[in-house]
């Protein structure tokens, strides 16, 4: 097989929404350029090798961890909705991230924005 990892990564790097790849201790070990921007006043690119809890408070810290304890119980754990944000009108989850042979290895945070795209259909110009 083709190797993969520069066309997942470009995927990651075009979406619109922040991308935060997390190893399963915690540190972030992937921000695409959305979340970089996303979260610049917070340190942006430099959140890169540090601890995501040290990004949340201990509440959340505490939910946090029971979801990737829930992913480690069974591979069909993959996807908890964590949150909505009614400002930026969208949806949060934590995704599981797994290996070739099911290994629980990291997670990472998905936004999806409720807000109809306003692009235009096909506009290239």
């Amino acid at each position: 097989m083709k190797e993969l990892n520069a066309y997942f990564k470009s995927i990651i790097d075009q979406e619109r929404v922040s991308v935060v790849i997390c190893s399963l201790q915690h540190e972030i070990i992937y921000m695409n350029p959305a979340a970089i921007k996303n979260y610049a006043k917070r340190g942006g690119e430099a959140l890169i090798g540090k601890s995501l809890l040290a990004c949340h408070n201990p509440e959340s810290n505490k939910r946090i961890q029971q979801v990737v304890d829930w992913f480690a119980a069974d591979v069909s754990h993959n996807i908890v909705y964590t949150s909505y944000n009614a400002k930026q009108n969208k949806d949060v989850y934590m995704v599981a991230l797994r290996d070739s042979e099911q290994k629980l290895i990291g997670y990472y945070e998905k936004h999806e924005y409720r807000d109809r795209e306003t692009m235009k259909f096909y506009d290239m110009q």
